[in-house]
């Protein structure tokens, strides 16, 4: 078969080394799995990942094995059949659902004499195709130069050389150093952009403490119909197509809600199984609004027969970037391809933990409104603040929020009764610091009929589901 490829260099062991071949569009999709065949969900979503990628794929190959071969990670077997299977589909590309190593995907390529990527360079061309922001840009070029890191080990053999150059390296410096130099060089470059991104995003979240605005921000797997959600919910124009990381760049808008200040509606990137590592570093600055939210409302589709294992994974992922804590709401989606009704799921003590909802139709979207205007709704308590007179700002402060009830002074200063959300005495006490005592912690909390969980799953082990309207919510929500 004909290919067009760079011509062939020999190594300094008289060995003749083959430089990448450029990538195509026709694939070949490569399952691989160790201890028992590939489950048929994780072989579809390496289908929707290429597909997403804009691969057409030309050809599948299911490999099953005890344990990876060293070498080229499936057997020698499996191999030839592989290579006769590209040749008969003049396929230029060679996807494997398993990650590489360095040396085992350049071996690949040696035999195939094509590209071969696997499933975290498949994902990291997905997202490099989907950014669009400077921010997105940045985080997606400084995840492939991290991975891209790791293969020049043992990757590029005849770039081990030494090569000479006038003004461009050191006496004796090979090619491997000087990509090396220049990739550390350029890592560092984009780090520190990204720490600007990140100190912006600091000050517009700050804003927006300051400003008593609470944040919610959609996680979930990816086209679990967050996008479209966030479309329905703020009535925005924000992309959405039914593909895998449709969105990338994160996107805020404002959400109002009944009968409540309005909030900032966050929507992330979303999470897949095995997500690589230098993606989640990368987007550090940008799952930092996860990791800041009020409230998380974690999005499920519910018409996937999978749902409960996507749902653990996105636990795992949210676990790993520090928002495991952040209160969490379930809301499953597409109930109209589920053919379920709308409904909320309550524990034995009366409370939300799950509702049911259909972005696309629109149904239970006002319940859902109402659910999380009852979520952010703040625990108020009565307290006692001793002030001296030097803390005047902060006495003047609790008097702007229409927190105080009753004062006495003395001849050291103010005694303030208060009224006023547990969150923002916190925070005032925190960086003013003040003397509180607080005397009345029994009142229930007019948010007290939605739980927000810290984990995924069910908080009982009984639950009552209810056929649920807007009205009946805001009944048992406020007492």
């Amino acid at each position: 078969m004909t290919r067009d490829v760079t011509p062939q260099r020999e190594d300094d062991d008289g060995r003749t080394a083959l430089d990448r071949p450029d990538a195509g569009e026709r694939g070949i999709l490569v399952h691989v799995s160790f201890h028992g065949p590939a489950a048929d969900d994780q072989v579809q979503e390496f289908e929707e990942l290429a597909s997403s990628a804009g691969v057409d794929c030309v050809g599948s190959l299911c490999v099953g094995r005890a344990g990876p071969e060293p070498r080229y990670l499936i057997g020698t077997g499996k191999l030839e059949e592989l290579r006769h299977l590209v040749e008969g589909t003049h396929a230029d590309l060679v996807l494997v659902d398993h990650a590489l190593s360095p040396s085992q995907e350049r071996n690949l390529e040696r035999a195939l004499s094509g590209r071969v990527l696997d499933r975290s360079g498949l994902i990291l061309d997905i997202f490099a195709q989907r950014a669009r922001s400077h921010e997105g840009k940045l985080q997606v070029e400084l995840a492939q130069l991290r991975h891209l890191s790791t293969r020049l080990v043992r990757g590029w053999t005849h770039l081990e050389r030494q090569k000479g150059g006038i003004g461009l390296r050191g006496p004796g410096e090979t090619q491997l150093e000087t990509d090396r130099r220049l990739l550390g060089h350029r890592i560092r470059q984009l780090r520190s952009r990204l720490e600007k991104v990140r100190s912006q995003r600091a000050q517009g979240r700050s804003a927006r403490q300051r400003a008593a605005v609470q944040t919610v921000s959609l996680v979930g797997y990816t086209n679990a119909g967050k996008s479209t959600l966030f479309n329905a919910l703020t009535q925005a124009d924000a992309y959405a197509q039914d593909q895998l990381f449709a969105t990338l760049d994160p996107t805020l808008r404002r959400l109002e809600l009944p009968h409540a200040d309005d909030a900032v509606l966050a929507d992330t990137v979303g999470f897949i199984r095995d997500l690589p590592h230098e993606l989640v570093a990368a987007f550090h600055a940008t799952l930092q609004e996860t990791q800041q939210a009020s409230l998380l409302l974690h999005v499920v589709d519910a018409s996937d027969e999978q749902h409960s294992e996507r749902e653990a994974q996105v636990d795992e992922v949210l676990s790993s970037i520090g928002a495991d804590e952040v209160p969490r709401l379930l809301v499953m989606n597409k109930i109209d391809l589920a053919g379920a009704p709308v409904r909320v799921d309550r524990d034995d003590a009366g409370r939300i933990w799950r509702i049911w909802v259909s972005a696309a139709t629109g149904a239970g979207l006002d319940l859902l409104r109402e659910t999380i205007a009852l979520a952010l709704r703040p625990e108020w308590v009565e307290a006692q603040i001793t002030l001296g007179f030097d803390q005047a700002r902060l006495r003047a402060r609790l008097f702007e929020l229409d927190a105080v009830i009753g004062e006495q002074v003395s001849d050291s200063g103010w005694q303030l009764r208060v009224s006023v959300a547990k969150r923002s005495l916190d925070k005032l006490c925190h960086d003013e610091g003040c003397d509180v005592e607080l005397l009345d912690e029994s009142a229930e909390s007019p948010a007290s009929s939605v739980k927000v969980s810290n984990r995924v799953g069910a908080p009982s082990s009984s639950v009552r589901v209810t056929e649920a309207t807007t009205q009946e919510v805001s009944e048992h929500g406020v007492e």
